[in-house]
């Protein structure tokens, strides 16, 4: 909880030094912010948006308002933000999903998530767990990798990206 509140500090001086830096005479913030969350309601990012714009708002003296935007893998969220007036007042709360991974699953993102968008902080890290069943014969990942290759019709899994598998494939 502490890294998370020092990342929320840290992205508050970040922003407001260069907010400042690019209009010396202006005060910010001025007006509420709002925090676009690229996901719906439930997921990782939303839950963060939630757990970090209460200490945001208090740090800026200005209210955070939490929206989500999801559809489309993050895009849409993230070209709300991208086509925003560049003032400081639209932030994204987002995976590193929509910049690492959708530019190589849509053919015609409708924004660049390299250039219309920068990175302020990271605010969390979100573990993935690989799991297996209890009674299953497999007892590590080196078994568990050679039980794939010796069944690879037989096998199923599910994870976020699982469903790009087989694009990225096909691009490879």
């Amino acid at each position: 909880m502490r890294a998370i509140v020092v990342a929320i500090a840290f992205a508050a001086g970040l922003i407001s030094t260069s907010l400042a830096q690019t209009s010396p005479a202006q005060t910010w913030p001025t007006q509420s912010i709002r925090l676009i969350v690229n996901f719906p309601a439930g997921g990782a990012a939303d839950q963060l948006a939630r757990l970090v714009g209460q200490p945001l708002s208090e740090a800026f003296g200005q209210s955070v308002v939490i929206e989500n935007r999801g559809g489309a893998g993050g895009n849409l969220g993230g070209e709300f933000v991208a086509r925003s007036a560049p003032d400081g007042y639209t932030l994204l709360m987002s995976s590193g999903g929509m910049v690492a991974i959708n530019p190589h699953l849509y053919a015609k993102m409708p924004f660049d998530p390299t250039k219309d968008i920068i990175p302020v902080a990271s605010v969390a890290r979100v573990p993935f767990y690989l799991v297996i069943r209890a009674d299953s014969p497999v007892r590590d990942f080196k078994e568990f990798i050679a039980d794939l290759k010796a069944n690879p019709e037989k096998r199923n899994f599910g994870s976020p990206v699982s469903a790009a598998l087989p694009i990225l494939r096909q691009k490879c």
